[in-house]
């Protein structure tokens, strides 16, 4: 049966137009952001990455990810997530001064990246993890969409005013993207596949750099791949002590 015509056509359409786009909006942010995630892997730095709510899924995306880089270390706090309590993540990552606590087991340091990841990018849990970043130095960029969060600032601050560097996932304001039909109700939110695809492209970009540099770049391979088991058992050892999720 065709799909054409239908919401889930209109969707994927929709997406792939929105990810076609980014390629040349967002291309000059995403080599500046592999430009300094280069540097800091060569300086044996880490790739710190916070979200809270749906966000934090972006910060699992690259952890311990076949493709992805072993300098990625996701900021997990249980208390800004979704799986143990969504209403009361949903309150806690508007409580001012809850996150400098979650954060401060991971010695974020100059040497270092941190990646805060919101789409609307006001809410209190991503703005305070931006400054955390910032006062310990690291460079800090942002995963946002800039019409959302000027929508929804009303003088708040914003993660994109705070980053050094902004990764756009252009987003509409609300996320979602398609007419339900139903009293203006929208579905289709797009925020964590652009997301993904921002992340990922920048830390694909990073691993060439690293390479055309001559240096090692720290790949993990996929578990079923030839020659895994040892590459990974490798960076595992040099990046667990560093990384309470490994």
């Amino acid at each position: 049966m065709s799909i054409s015509g239908s919401l889930s056509d209109s969707y994927l359409a929709d997406l792939a137009n929105r990810i076609t786009s980014i390629r040349s909006t967002a291309a000059q942010s995403l080599e500046r952001a592999a430009e300094v995630m280069a540097a800091c892997i060569q300086h044996d730095g880490l790739i710190y990455i916070f979200g809270s709510g749906h966000s934090h899924m972006l910060a699992e995306e690259a952890h311990f990810r076949a493709g992805g880089l072993a300098a990625a270390v996701p900021m997990l706090a249980a208390a800004t997530m979704l799986h143990e309590a969504a209403t009361a993540g949903t309150k806690l990552e508007r409580l001012p001064g809850l996150v400098p606590a979650l954060l401060a087991r991971y010695p974020v340091g100059p040497k270092d990246v941190m990646i805060v990841v919101s789409t609307s990018g006001v809410n209190a849990a991503p703005v305070e993890a931006a400054m955390f970043g910032k006062a310990r130095g690291a460079t800090v960029i942002a995963i946002t969409s800039e019409s959302y969060s000027q929508a929804a600032a009303n003088g708040r601050p914003r993660i994109a005013d705070l980053a050094d560097i902004v990764l756009d996932n252009g987003a509409p304001p609300g996320d979602a993207t398609q007419d339900a039909g139903a009293d203006g109700l929208m579905v289709g939110p797009v925020s964590t596949v652009i997301g993904a695809a921002l992340l990922n492209a920048a830390l694909a970009e990073t691993a060439r750099r690293l390479v055309a540099s001559g240096g090692p770049a720290p790949i993990y391979l996929s578990a079923n791949m030839p020659g895994a088991a040892d590459r990974n058992e490798d960076l595992i050892r040099r990046y667990q002590p560093r990384n309470p999720h490994l």
